[in-house]
């Protein structure tokens, strides 16, 4: 279905045969006007996904508003591979952390498709949470849901974890203002990764260990082109050995996969 077709059959409430079907249908002056006034916002650049207020991600709905990103295919790659760690790793996961969740599609996912785990949830934006807790009632799951600033939360500071994800902020602050009109509607929060790009993944890294369990492992996205400089990143921290790289459908590298080789630090 394309994206004319997904506007019309969402806003009549018909599916993609009845709108061909009832081609020649005069529609209400209410409908006109819904229609026209979607239609001008769709082409001024507003994503559709934040038109209709949902989109799909895992074969899952989920529900969007400005206040967070759009779930993107890629991501279901990060989701994917962790899904196979755990179903196909001997070390046992039973606590998985989902670093700036947004949507929470990430958190939501795991838990609907990996059965005995528990997953905390964590984003600074509080608008952020709110939809995220509203997509895990709306999948019929629990997550523990924490406002936090990366690893700022004290509660985290109690918990150890066999795996931790994160779809982090990776567009360089200068990058910003080039990005396509689309984009630009998306929260800046969940696109600043500072000046580099780098910022999170260098406080991801070099945290991590104090909250993942010895032999735990770190799974992260990654921006185009960042792949040898996060690589880097985990080699200077000297406490992860990476394990693998995972191209997305368009043959980028996406998915960086590292296993905590020896965990000399203690939570503090």
């Amino acid at each position: 279905m394309n994206e004319i077709e997904l506007l019309f059959t969402e806003l009549l409430n018909c599916n993609r045969l009845d709108l061909y079907l009832n081609e020649g249908l005069r529609l209400d002056r209410d409908k006109s006007g819904l229609i026209s006034s979607v239609l001008k916002r769709r082409i001024s650049g507003e994503p559709i996904q934040y038109i209709l207020g949902k989109t799909e991600f895992m074969g899952l709905e989920f529900r969007l508003n400005r206040d967070v990103f759009i779930p993107r295919p890629e991501t279901e790659i990060l989701v994917e591979t962790a899904i196979k760690i755990v179903h196909g790793s001997r070390f046992m996961v039973h606590g998985i952390l989902d670093l700036c969740t947004g949507s929470g599609c990430i958190a939501v996912s795991l838990v609907k498709f990996i059965k005995n785990v528990r997953v905390t949830a964590t984003d600074i934006s509080n608008e952020a949470l709110e939809i995220a807790k509203q997509n895990a009632l709306l999948n019929n799951v629990e997550v523990n849901f924490l406002q936090s600033n990366l690893f700022v939360n004290h509660e985290l500071r109690t918990m150890n974890y066999e795996l931790i994800i994160s779809n982090p902020p990776y567009i360089s602050t200068t990058d910003i203002k080039n990005l396509a009109p689309e984009i630009k509607y998306e929260p800046r929060i969940a696109l600043d990764g500072g000046k580099d790009g780098l910022g999170f993944y260098r406080k991801i890294i070099n945290q991590s260990p104090y909250y993942l369990k010895e032999g735990g492992f770190l799974i992260m996205e990654m921006g185009f082109n960042q792949k040898e400089a996060i690589k880097n990143i985990f080699q200077n921290s000297g406490n992860f050995q990476i394990i693998e790289i995972i191209k997305d459908y368009n043959n980028i590298d996406r998915v960086i996969v590292a296993r905590l080789n020896k965990q000399d630090a203690q939570v503090f």
